[in-house]
């Protein structure tokens, strides 16, 4: 893909309006047309996106490669040769009047709503490759590379495209988006208000300051939304104690996207402690059939290359857009003893917090394996911050840990660093200091390109969030305390 953020320019983000803004270079745009039927494509050539990547960020922000440029397309250096191939190729695609004006201006206007995707395009071509009745996950594809999400983001975004006139209408898919944004606020305020945790003025901040995340939502159109709004969903089931329902629906999450998986740890301990091991396992058991029901179709045809490209725990992200890890030399970045030591500390810090902050029973953390009706301590059911305590604290731990955050990533915790940071709050840390840390962490993923500087920042804002988890008020021990102390 040839954009100009591979010539090392400068390059600029696009406003709510939809419209691109020039980055000071000369050149215009020159559009490209996919061979699929409908798919357009716009790139830039000397203008991009500032802040949540460059549109070519999106080969390489999930995994892809940036060499697997679209294919049988050719590149003029004139507007008026530009527009003459765009000429043939109209007739095929069937464009909006909106593509045509496009067109006649030399691709100096924005498409509608079509110009701030990332992505969608490549959604849309693997999962068309689906519908035209190919399973084998090895020969899906899209613009940005091979498919690498499970088969339950193949089954929504399939939706979507019927409902987009296969995939061509952005400005729809932008519309659903929005309205998917505005029901994972309601989810989210609906946790908050069963913690009754968070002071209200803080909600104002959640909906109103991080331009990112409506970017990533309402412009970008990535998976990695839908995987968060099920996700919440999800924890909403589980607080209303609907605990088989509740896994479902984390099943179904992780189906769209892997790092879900992230609160599993969280998820596995909250089923121990209220039914013990041979009451999780059915639960278990719900997330795991349901895996394979929505795979079976990709598993019948090649069951290796659907595990093995869905579920890749070692896929290597490039060095150029990792948001976390700027401040660090490539090769170490790269080096898998780097991976490991990260892994390392990830499960030991789970571990960790399972011991001396979850589990303060004064039993052995084995006894989460027993019946609760045989434990010393007798069960007590699980109030909404155990149980939001143990899921957002599990995912936080994950995050700060991670080989590599890409921007669109950011939705995977924003909406509970308000509970991470205002729920078991230390007495050092005042309003006024949680509100700056929110900040910064806000203006270290608004960076674009990252820098040493923002990425130090992003850590020392995640090591304090850590540090008053660790010493804030035990989510866990009070009550089952009080309970032992009444027996």
């Amino acid at each position: 893909m040839e954009h100009a953020v591979h010539q090392g320019r400068h390059v600029e983000e696009v406003d709510f309006s939809g419209v691109n803004k020039d980055s000071g270079n000369s050149s215009q745009p020159s559009v490209r047309w996919g061979t699929r039927r409908g798919k357009r494509n716009l790139s830039t050539k000397g203008s991009g996106f500032r802040g949540s990547g460059p549109a070519s960020a999106a080969h390489l922000q999930d995994g892809g490669r940036p060499e697997e440029a679209r294919p049988g397309r050719s590149r003029s250096s004139g507007g008026g040769t530009v527009r003459a191939v765009a000429a043939a190729r109209l007739a095929r695609a069937a464009p909006t009047a909106a593509g045509t004006a496009l067109h006649a201006a030399g691709g100096s206007l924005p498409l509608p709503g079509g110009d701030t995707e990332i992505d969608w395009k490549a959604y849309m071509a693997e999962v068309e490759g689906v519908i035209n009745g190919t399973y084998d996950y090895t020969q899906l594809r899209g613009d940005t590379g091979p498919l690498v999400y499970p088969a339950g983001f193949v089954y929504i975004f399939m939706g979507l495209y019927y409902a987009t006139g296969r995939g061509t209408d952005i400005r729809m898919a932008q519309h659903i988006f929005a309205v998917l944004y505005l029901a994972t606020l309601l989810l989210v305020f609906l946790i908050y208000h069963q913690t009754c945790k968070v002071p209200p003025f803080v909600f104002f901040f959640m909906c109103c300051a991080s331009y990112r995340v409506h970017s990533i939502f309402v412009l970008r159109l990535f998976n990695d939304p839908v995987a968060m709004v099920l996700l919440f969903l999800s924890i909403n089931l589980l607080l209303a104690q609907r605990w088989s329902w509740g896994c479902c629906c984390f099943s179904l999450a992780v189906s769209v996207k892997m790092n879900v998986l992230l609160f599993a740890p969280g998820l596995l301990f909250l089923l121990l402690t209220q039914f013990g091991l041979r009451g999780a396992l059915p639960k278990l058991g719900i997330c795991a059939v349901l895996q394979v029901v929505l795979g079976l179709p990709f598993l019948l045809e090649n069951p290796v290359g659907y595990v093995s490209r869905s579920f890749d725990l070692g896929r290597q992200f490039l060095f150029r857009w990792t948001v976390n890890w700027r401040f660090l030399p490539e090769a170490l970045f790269l080096h898998h003893g780097f991976h490991l030591a990260l892994l390392t500390a990830h499960l030991t810090l789970l571990l960790l917090f399972a011991l001396c902050r979850w589990h303060r029973t004064g039993e052995s953390i084995l006894s989460l394996l027993k019946d609760p009706s045989k434990r010393k301590v007798p069960p007590q059911p699980l109030t909404p911050n155990q149980i939001v305590s143990a899921l957002f604290t599990s995912n936080f731990i994950g995050i700060c840990f991670s080989r590599s955050l890409h921007y669109q990533f950011y939705v995977w915790y924003f909406h509970t660093l308000p509970y991470l940071l205002w729920a078991m709050p230390a007495r050092w840390l005042t309003h006024l200091l949680r509100l700056l840390v929110l900040g910064l962490i806000e203006l270290s993923w608004n960076t674009y390109p990252s820098t040493s500087c923002s990425s130090g920042a992003l850590h020392m804002c995640h090591a304090v969030i850590l540090l008053q988890l660790w010493l804030g008020p035990q989510p866990f021990p009070k009550a089952i305390q009080h309970s032992k102390k009444a027996h």
